[in-house]
C-alpha cells in the first residue's frame, strides 16, 4: 500500500476495538464482523504504517498485547475517533430526526419509562427510540448509546451521572393475597411467602428482605421462605398475582399502587435506599440537541410526579 495511502476509518476502528478488547472475536462482535476480517484490517493499518501494531509470538500468531509505539499512540487515536463520532452525531442532530440510543433496565423500561413515552414522542415526532434493556452495565462507545437511566450510587467512571430520582423500599402485596389478613406487624412477614427480588446486588447497598426487616425492628435469623427472581419488574408481578409479599422500590412500584394493583404495608416503616436513579451520558455528548431534550424530558416527568 502506498504510503500517501489514506487511512481508512474501519482499520482504525478495528485496531482500536482489538486493543480494547484484547483480542479480535471481542472486537468482531463488537463491530459486527467476523475475527477473520478484523485481523485483516488491523494487518492491512500495520502495512500502510511500516510496523506493528500489537507484538506476536514467533509462530506469527497476533497477541494482542500493544507494542510500545501502539500504545503510547493509542490514546490519540481514540480520541480521535471520539471527536469524529461527535462531528457525525452533530451532523446528523443539526437535521430534524434522528435516533436516540437509550439504555434502561428491563424493569425501569416496563414499570416507568415505557407507560410515558408517548408524551416524549409526542414532543418529538420526528426522533426515534433504540432502547437497550439490560441489567448489566454497557459500554456507552462500544454499544453506540447516547444516553441512559441507570440505578446506582451515581460513581461511573467517564460518564456523567445526574441524580433523576431518590427511592424508598417497602413491602407490598395484592389487595386480594391470602394472607393478608394476618400481617398485622412486620414480624408476621416471616410466617408468609415472601419474594425476593435478586437483580441488584447487594454488595453495593441493595435493600434486601433482611436489612428491612431488621430495620422494622423484627430479630435476625428468622425464615423467609418464598421465591427469588432477577427482575424488578417480574417481582411486582408475581404479587400483582397473589402470589407473596414483595420488597418493593417505590419507584417501580408507584403506578401499581396509584391504579390499586398493590398495597403498601407498614407504611410507618421507612425505609430509605442508598441508591437512586441517575440520568448517565458521555460528557462529551452533552451539547447534542436530542440528548438534552431527552434529558430535559426524564427532568419534567419527575416533577410531574411530585407535583
Amino acid at each position: 500500500m502506498a504510503r500517501n495511502s489514506p487511512v481508512y476509518l474501519n482499520a482504525l476502528r478495528a485496531f482500536e476495538a482489538s486493543a480494547r478488547h484484547g483480542s479480535f472475536s471481542g472486537a468482531g462482535e463488537e463491530l459486527n464482523v467476523t475475527a477473520a476480517a478484523v485481523g485483516q484490517m488491523v494487518r492491512g493499518l500495520e502495512e500502510w504504517l511500516g510496523m506493528p501494531l500489537f507484538q506476536r509470538t514467533a509462530t506469527g500468531k497476533t497477541r494482542l498485547t500493544l507494542t510500545e509505539n501502539a500504545e503510547r499512540t493509542l490514546p490519540d487515536i481514540r480520541a480521535g475517533l471520539d471527536r469524529l463520532g461527535i462531528g457525525l452525531e452533530r451532523l446528523r442532530d443539526s437535521a430534524t430526526g434522528g435516533i436516540l440510543n437509550v439504555t434502561v433496565s428491563p424493569a425501569f423500561a416496563a414499570k416507568w419509562l415505557l407507560p410515558r413515552i408517548d408524551r416524549f414522542q409526542g414532543r418529538c415526532p420526528d426522533t426515534d427510540i433504540r432502547l437497550e434493556t439490560s441489567l448489566k452495565l454497557v459500554d456507552y462507545r462500544a454499544q453506540g448509546i447516547d444516553i441512559g437511566v441507570r440505578y446506582g450510587d451515581g460513581n461511573w467512571p467517564g460518564l456523567v451521572a445526574e441524580k433523576l430520582m431518590d427511592e424508598e423500599i417497602f413491602p407490598v402485596c395484592s389487595p386480594a393475597f391470602s394472607d393478608l389478613d394476618n400481617l398485622t406487624e412486620p414480624a408476621d412477614l416471616t410466617r408468609t411467602t415472601l419474594i425476593h427480588d435478586l437483580s441488584v446486588d447487594p454488595a453495593i447497598g441493595f435493600v434486601t428482605w433482611d436489612m428491612w426487616l431488621q430495620a422494622a425492628g423484627v430479630p435476625e435469623g428468622q425464615p423467609q421462605r418464598g421465591m427469588r427472581i432477577d427482575n424488578s419488574a417480574a417481582v411486582l408481578q408475581a404479587a400483582i398475582e397473589g402470589r407473596g409479599v414483595a420488597l418493593a422500590r417505590s419507584i417501580l412500584a408507584r403506578d401499581d399502587l396509584a391504579a390499586g394493583r398493590l398495597k403498601r404495608l407498614f407504611p410507618a416503616v421507612q425505609v430509605p435506599s442508598k441508591l437512586a436513579y441517575y440520568v448517565v451520558y458521555r460528557a462529551e455528548y452533552a451539547s447534542l440537541l436530542k440528548l438534552r431534550t431527552f434529558r430535559d424530558w426524564l427532568i419534567e416527568e419527575v416533577t410531574r410526579l411530585r407535583s
